[in-house]
């Protein structure tokens, strides 16, 4: 199911691109939080594509809206389970779900924070309280931010962002006072997608490291010339947008 997602992406988006100064400090052991923000439909794929590359080691699991479940059944083969965001027995299911999953060594579960989707540049993040609560029932989980972030450079596609911060444990987490550990949490988490951003307004793809490329190109009618232009000057055709066809 990876696989099918896998090229999904790459035919509807340019590149998935992680900055370079964020690979994500997994433990050798333990299970794992990772918690972003949620910019965009696309955090859904995105989670299970890190998960692949990232954390391949990891059982992982992410929940999601119900109706959203209902519509992409594909997530569901693959991790996702569904809850009502709407309602307090939503929340109740999502910490007890959360709970359980997080009991176990080798399991990862990948939060989108906010609870509804919101612009990177809103702040503050406004973090849901299910992630400090669940953090206080699974204290020996490792916490990891995740900023997310998505764009327009050269290309015809967009290109998805990523970045983990600093991982922290769950146990000095669940040591603070509720307000104090949801604080902390949005804080780290501002702090990574403030980063990122920086970057992604740069453009320049020296900060990244790309981990999944779609095809290059504007296609239609314009690479078709494109194209031609470079085969009568027996040149390779390059479909990038700044790209020379030599």
């Amino acid at each position: 199911m990876v696989s099918v997602l896998r090229r999904y992406f790459t035919r509807h988006m340019n590149a998935l691109r992680i900055a370079s100064w964020s690979l994500p400090n997994a433990p050798a052991q333990g299970p794992v939080l990772i918690y972003s923000n949620h910019p965009a439909w696309w955090d859904a794929a995105v989670y299970i594509l890190a998960a692949d590359l990232f954390l391949p080691s990891y059982e992982s699991y992410a929940p999601i809206d119900a109706a959203m479940l209902k519509q992409y059944g594909i997530f569901g083969r693959i991790g996702a389970f569904g809850v009502d965001l709407e309602s307090r027995r939503g929340a109740a299911d999502f910490l007890r779900i959360g709970t359980e999953i997080l009991s176990v060594s080798d399991r990862a579960l990948w939060v989108t924070a906010q609870g509804r989707f919101g612009d990177v540049r809103e702040r503050p993040l406004g973090l849901k309280p299910g992630i400090a609560h669940l953090i206080e029932r699974a204290p020996g989980c490792t916490v990891l931010p995740l900023a997310l972030e998505y764009g327009f450079w050269q290309e015809r596609g967009a290109e998805a962002f990523m970045a983990f911060g600093e991982p922290m444990r769950g146990e000095d987490l669940a040591a603070l006072a509720r307000p104090t550990r949801r604080h902390r949490l949005e804080g780290a988490l501002t702090a990574t997608l403030d980063r990122l951003s920086a970057d992604v307004q740069s453009r320049d793809p020296a900060r990244f490291k790309p981990v999944l490329e779609g095809q290059a190109g504007i296609g239609g009618i314009y690479d078709g010339w494109r194209r031609l232009a470079a085969m009568l000057r027996r040149r390779r055709f390059d479909p990038s947008h700044e790209g020379h066809s030599s």
